[in-house]
Order: structure tokens, then C-alpha cells, then sequence
């Protein structure tokens, strides 16, 4: 991996965002990447981005912030992640949830929230190793799980 980024989402990685593969069967876990940006596109308080190493789209991080959101799990945390196929492992998701909660932090929010859906070769197990903690509160049958904003090592 060289110097991992987030870059706003443009014309010119738009294509690559919407493009890249994920790994056979992770599609049942997470929105197309399409759906998310048409999706920030008419929600003001989304905060999408690309994730980029070097010159490549490696993978898309879609927060939102919108403290008076009537539903305190979409107040401030992250609504979509998903990485390509290739970078997978590689640091990239820990990377974007780092991210969001140092963007979370510059606003002076202490904590993130995240929703996933249960099941073999879903994302639960990765969440958990970023330090998300499952709250035992189902949101539209997710499993809702919160952490803190504190730079993680």
C-alpha cells in the first residue's frame, strides 16, 4: 500500500468508484456504490468519498452528519464502505472508518455509529476488530453498533 486518501467523489473517479468488484457474495452486504452516491446526491448531510492508493480507487466511504437526525444511528457514522476486491485486507476499511472518525472529531462528535447485516462473509467480524460495539438495538433488522472517535492505533 503507498499513502492511502480520501478524495471527493468527481468525474474524474466516478467510473472507477462504480466500477471496482467486491468479492463474490459481499454484494448481499452492502449498496452498490451507484446507489450511494445517487443516494448522497440528494441527502445534504452525506458525506461521500472515494478512497484512493496513489492513482487507484481502491474502495468508497459514504458518513453522514446530521446531528438532528430524529434517529440517533444516523446522527454522525458511516452509512456505506465498501472495498475492492483487490485491497481487501490490505487496510483500506480501517483506513476509511479511521477517517470518518477523525472528520467526526473536527466536528466535535465523540462517537460513530455503524449498521451491517448479520451473516457468513458479512462485514460483523471487521467492524468489531475497528472497535465498534454492538448495542443490541436492531435498526431496519441491522445490527447497529457504536464506538467512540478516539484516533485508534
Amino acid at each position: 500500500m503507498s499513502r492511502l486518501e480520501l478524495h471527493d467523489v468527481t468525474e474524474k473517479n466516478l467510473r472507477a468508484l462504480t466500477e471496482f468488484p467486491l468479492r463474490p457474495g459481499q454484494d448481499q452486504f452492502v449498496a452498490p456504490v451507484v446507489h450511494s452516491i445517487a443516494e448522497a446526491y440528494v441527502t445534504p448531510t452525506a458525506w461521500p468519498r472515494a478512497i484512493v492508493d496513489g492513482d487507484e480507487v481502491v474502495g468508497f466511504v459514504m458518513a453522514n452528519f446530521d446531528p438532528d437526525n430524529e434517529l440517533e444511528a444516523f446522527r454522525c457514522g458511516i452509512w456505506r464502505l465498501n472495498v475492492a476486491a483487490g485491497a481487501q485486507r490490505r487496510g483500506v476499511g480501517r483506513f476509511a472508518v479511521e477517517e470518518v472518525a477523525r472528520e467526526a472529531r473536527r466536528r466535535g462528535r465523540d462517537r460513530i455509529t455503524v449498521l451491517w447485516v448479520e451473516g457468513e462473509g458479512g462485514p460483523e467480524e471487521f467492524y468489531l476488530r475497528c472497535g465498534f460495539v454492538p448495542t443490541g438495538e436492531r435498526v431496519f433488522g441491522q445490527v447497529l453498533g457504536v464506538r467512540t472517535t478516539t484516533e485508534r492505533v
